[in-house]
């Protein structure tokens, strides 16, 4: 049994709005900062992540970056890594100031996209003594080039990002596509995604599947293959050879100066959202990995 409490924190002067799972064990648990995929609100992944981390005894922090589900911040659902991260420290910050927290022990989990933010500010911060990476979204300029058509599309992506946000300076209007659609090409993932798409899934009324034209540019050019050098903490991927971009995870595995492992089985990329076994096996995964390096 766990404990369920809406919280909320500070963000370089917003306020951000998450869930924190306590397991009712009593004593002050090892802490877990929790994070999605690109444009989610906690409750698409992150939540469901937490709770279940609480069940196995660890004090979970889901919560919705600036900007996105309810917390705080302007501009709205703009996909911004560089924020991301911060909040991801103040997260941080939160999580080990809790009486229900042992802050000698906390670890960090990145699901997808939140793979590249979390690894990032664990290169960075200290006080994350473990990181986990399930079905982590890892990219740098190639992996980018190859998984969306090549150096010209990249490059249109961002003469557009580009444009979208020369306007956003100019008039506060912010350029939306969605982030799925199976109609709409300018879309950021133009295919039939049942995962986003269907209202039992991820398709839910918090999260309004739309992305920010802007963004495209940041989330571009950003390297998270360059952090693995810097990451010495204890860590675990879980990934598959069916789900997003598997040469990214292994070259970031490969790249890791500290203790690492990687857990290959099987599932496309949305099993690891919300279907087992791939989310219990990941979440079995972590947890062992989680009680072997938080001691």
């Amino acid at each position: 049994m766990t404990t369920e409490q809406k919280v909320t924190f500070p963000s370089d002067g917003t306020m951000l709005t998450g869930n924190l799972f306590l397991p009712d064990s009593g004593a002050p648990a090892p802490g877990i900062v929790v994070a999605g995929t690109w444009t989610s609100v906690k409750e698409l992944m992150a939540d469901r992540y937490a709770e279940r981390l609480a069940d196995r005894g660890y004090a979970a922090l889901s919560f919705d970056f600036a900007g996105f589900g309810e917390s705080g911040g302007e501009p709205r659902d703009v996909e911004d890594p560089a924020r991301k991260v911060r909040d991801i420290h103040h997260a941080v910050t939160f999580l080990a100031a809790h009486p229900s927290v042992d802050t000698g022990r906390l670890g960090a989990l990145g699901i997808c996209a939140a793979a590249m933010y979390m690894a990032d500010n664990t290169a960075h911060d200290t006080r994350i003594g473990s990181l986990a990476l399930v079905a982590p979204w890892l990219h740098d300029a190639a992996i980018c080039e190859a998984a969306y058509g090549g150096a010209d599309a990249v490059a249109q992506k961002i003469k557009v990002a580009r444009e979208a946000r020369a306007r956003f300076a100019r008039t506060g209007e912010i350029d939306y596509v969605p982030v799925v659609s199976t109609t709409d090409e300018r879309a950021a993932m133009p295919y039939d995604i049942d995962f986003y798409l269907n209202p039992a899934r991820g398709g839910i009324p918090a999260w309004p599947n739309r992305f920010a034209v802007m963004a495209w540019e940041d989330w571009l050019t950003y390297d998270s293959i360059a952090l693995a050098p810097h990451i010495t903490q204890p860590t675990q991927l879980v990934h598959s050879e069916d789900a997003a971009i598997p040469d990214g995870a292994r070259r970031f595995h490969a790249g890791l100066a500290g203790p690492k492992d990687i857990q290959w089985t099987e599932g496309t990329q949305f099993d690891f959202y919300d279907q087992d076994p791939q989310v219990t096996l990941a979440l079995d995964t972590v947890a062992a990995h989680f009680g072997r390096t938080l001691r």
